[in-house]
């Protein structure tokens, strides 16, 4: 259980890097990489929230999801401050 909350909480930080790339892509008017990145997004989140649902119980069930939005706050912090996707 302890490998897929991990896994959960990485998915959880890419997704969020993933969602910040596409705000600045589509402000910046890069219409490729704001259909990509919008895309993949999407994907992690389902898949993520797929599983969550299908696989773990009521109990584990609720703790993987806080795992995943702790995730998704620290990506939100990583995009952030490293400025990623900001280059011209």
């Amino acid at each position: 259980m302890f490998l897929t909350l991990i896994v959960y909480f990485l998915a959880g930080v890419f997704q969020d890097i993933l969602f910040t790339l596409n705000i600045r892509y589509v402000s910046k008017g890069k219409t490729f990489l704001a259909v990509l990145s919008s895309f993949l997004t999407v994907i992690v989140s389902m898949i993520v929230l797929y599983n969550i649902v299908t696989q773990l119980g009521d109990q584990r069930g609720i703790v993987a999801i806080i795992v995943y939005a702790a995730g998704i706050a620290v990506g939100t912090f990583f995009a952030m401050k490293l400025k990623i996707g900001l280059k011209e």
